[in-house]
């Protein structure tokens, strides 16, 4: 396509020199008529209003203004969604799905049932500087209404904070740092942070940054599912020896 475009600029412009304007405009016209495709605007106001908003204002861009300014302004909205995505993670609370080992979003499964005394987080991006505030907070914020929605409904109260890493390809050191803030919330609460498989090069910066010291090598585990073993054997044994659990409150403190 390319090469025709070259040769038809240069050696065919010449002949449509003498062509009259309303010709070219309708031309034009034709052609601009012919790449409005109604069906497709309708599929993408279904499938993502966001999407269509990019659409409409390429389209919105080009007709107002220029083909350049459309083109800035669709690349400029797409590129703001991009930004938005990165530094507001997505996190879910996990629960396990009955006669399983499997956790999945509780707001995906309604059946996924919450593990007593045990928050399980999943945290689906990479851990940047761009979004290491914005997921402290948060994780911060899950904290809270769990020991809240607890209370409330009279059940075992909260022990273990489980984040599960697997979606996280990455992690640079404001997420390392971020990491450490969390740890010092989560122990201040008197609560027990684990991980549940941290992928290879997240392992091998939260090594170098002697943050697995930090937490205990004990307190990082391959699944989900040995993170609840251990947390509810931990449970269990407090529950059976009540001095176990306030001396190390004690600690914490």
């Amino acid at each position: 396509m390319a090469m025709a475009v070259m040769m038809t600029l240069l050696f065919l412009t010449p002949l449509f020199h003498y062509t009259p304007l309303v010709v070219l405009s309708s031309i034009i016209i034709v052609a601009m008529l012919g790449l409005i495709d109604y069906q497709a605007a309708m599929d993408l106001w279904k499938l993502d209003k966001f999407d269509f908003v990019v659409c409409m204002s390429a389209y919105l861009g080009v007709v107002f203004a220029s083909v350049e300014i459309g083109l800035i302004i669709a690349v400029s909205i797409s590129l703001l969604r991009v930004l938005l995505s990165v530094a507001r993670p997505r996190t879910f609370v996990l629960g396990n799905i009955p006669n399983s080992a499997t956790y999945r979003s509780i707001d995906q499964y309604p059946v996924a049932n919450n593990v007593p005394g045990v928050l399980i987080l999943q945290i689906d991006a990479p851990i940047y500087f761009a979004n290491a505030s914005y997921l402290r907070e948060r994780i911060s914020r899950w904290i809270y209404e769990e020991e809240d929605r607890l209370k409330l409904s009279g059940e075992t109260s909260l022990h273990c904070v489980i984040l599960d890493m697997s979606s996280v390809g990455s992690i640079d050191t404001s997420g390392i740092s971020m990491l450490e803030e969390v740890k010092k919330i989560v122990d201040r609460r008197g609560l027990k942070l684990v991980l549940a498989n941290p992928r290879s090069e997240v392992m091998k910066k939260l090594d170098m940054s002697k943050f697995i010291e930090y937490i205990g090598q004990e307190w990082i585990y391959l699944t989900v599912q040995e993170a609840v073993a251990r947390c509810n054997f931990m449970l269990h044994t407090c529950k059976s020896n009540p001095e176990v659990e306030h001396n190390s409150k004690d600690n914490n403190v």
